[in-house]
């Protein structure tokens, strides 16, 4: 299955798991509101491509305690320092996406269930992050070239849990039921910052800096993704293809002119300024439909065509762990497979709406991946900032009746894009979902997933 949830401001993160599987084949539909105005004018297929997308691919299992397999901890330190950074830095890597994504899920859930389990809950996901904590703390590398690396990490982790603790105690309800849970975790926030002062992790300036501190935690994550990311190589098709359709336009628009001159000639005979001004009249020509020629032969020729390939290769290891096609185009609603049409529903929006479809084919060799793995998860993040300049600035005024008082409020202007996955599963199955993404212009506001 595929998830989509928000990321950072105007960022909407899309997660896709590569199961045990060689091949896999996903298309994205993301459907542009129609007020925009959005067309290929504003953003040619390669722009959106490069201005809008981004991804990335990791080693990724479901099972939380897989990094451990390599050996028990009480020998981790006697690893290779390469094979015990890698480790060390996959537990950390599953660790931190699983709190965050369990945090996350808490409160899209909390209205759904009663307070007695969602209680419950948070007692889970405390006794889980405690416990992980405890195992990468029972043995401490006794290498002076590992305990730096070690205390990175484990400087994050702990900063890490604390912060989506407090998050949790910011946006927990009130209710009386959550008091002993909102005590238990303001006891574990407040025992891993006198850890992480005990340890001398940070310096005094960095505490009492959040600005500064945040900076360093985002360059210790980076650091933890560094081994488990997969480095990808990617390349633009169809250079080629590119030449023979420019050599092509430029013939054909010769064999016109050589055409005409040939004809104009045997008309008005010797070279006089009539045939000048015919002459100079038929190079214009050519230097103003040349260009429009070669667009259109190019955009025949690569029709159907994938538009890039990537290579991914394994960051330890070194090797081709796999390939992957992608195209991406503007494709007319009245052209959609009949499948995606139907699951868009409505009839009057959707006529006006702007459609991008984006197809990837991935090829793996699972037998390449890191010891223990056996599958990737590859993250693509939407950018809408480009969309934002299209968004009409302002508010627009509510007014309401309460108590024979008329107030008005201002509401924001927001945007509402839609976005349906296709994946086509092992076994010729096809999955499709939905999502509705509300935007104004200053952040991705919900994501909601829809269900037919």
């Amino acid at each position: 299955m595929i998830s989509v949830e928000k990321y950072e401001g105007l960022t909407a993160r899309i997660a896709l798991i590569n199961e045990e599987v060689k091949q896999q084949d996903v298309e994205f539909y993301l459907f542009i509101p129609g007020e925009l105005n959005f067309s290929k004018n504003v953003l040619t297929e390669d722009e959106f491509y490069n201005t809008v997308y981004s991804n990335t691919r990791t080693y990724f299992t479901s099972q939380y305690h897989l990094p451990l397999v390599h050996s028990r901890w009480a020998s981790r330190d006697k690893l290779p320092s390469d094979k015990y950074r890698v480790s060390l830095s996959l537990y950390a890597f599953q660790y931190a996406i699983s709190l965050e994504k369990t945090t996350h899920r808490f409160f899209d859930t909390l209205t759904d269930v009663e307070e007695k389990d969602a209680v419950e809950q948070l007692e889970y996901i405390t006794d889980m992050a405690v416990e992980i904590l405890r195992r990468l703390r029972r043995y401490v590398p006794t290498d002076t070239g590992l305990i730096r690396y070690y205390n990175n990490i484990d400087n994050y982790l702990s900063w890490l849990t604390e912060q989506r603790f407090l998050s949790l105690i910011a946006h927990m309800p009130r209710s009386a039921v959550f008091k002993p849970i909102r005590e238990q975790l303001i006891l574990f926030c407040e025992t891993e910052s006198q850890y992480r002062i005990d340890q001398k992790y940070n310096s005094q300036k960095a505490q009492q800096d959040p600005t500064r501190m945040v900076n360093k935690m985002r360059l210790a994550r980076r650091l933890i993704e560094y081994p488990v990311t997969i480095r990808q190589k990617e390349m633009v098709l169809g250079e080629t293809l590119n030449k023979i359709a420019k050599g092509t336009a430029t013939g054909l628009i010769m064999i016109f002119v050589t055409f005409a001159i040939i004809r104009m000639r045997s008309f008005l005979g010797e070279i006089t300024l009539s045939f000048v001004l015919a002459m100079a009249g038929i190079y214009a020509l050519r230097e103003i439909f040349k260009d429009d020629l070669r667009d259109v032969l190019w955009r025949w020729i690569r029709r159907g065509r994938p538009k890039w390939r990537k290579m991914y290769i394994d960051p330890t290891s070194g090797q081709r762990v796999g390939t992957q096609l992608e195209w991406l185009d503007y494709i007319p609603f009245e052209k959609l497979p009949a499948d995606v049409r139907h699951m868009r529903k409505g009839k009057l929006r959707q006529r006006g709406e702007y459609v991008v479809r984006t197809k990837m084919v991935t090829h793996m060799s699972t037998t390449k991946f890191l010891s223990g793995y056996d599958m990737t998860r590859e993250v693509w993040r939407i950018d809408f900032r480009p969309f934002t300049r299209l968004m009409s600035r302002g508010t627009e005024g509510f007014y309401s009746l309460n108590e024979g008082q008329v107030s008005r409020e201002s509401i924001e202007k927001r945007h509402q894009f839609n976005l349906i996955t296709k994946q086509k599963n092992d076994d010729g199955s096809i999955t499709l979902q939905r999502w509705k993404i509300t935007v104004n212009r200053s952040k991705v506001v919900d994501i909601e997933e829809v269900f037919s």
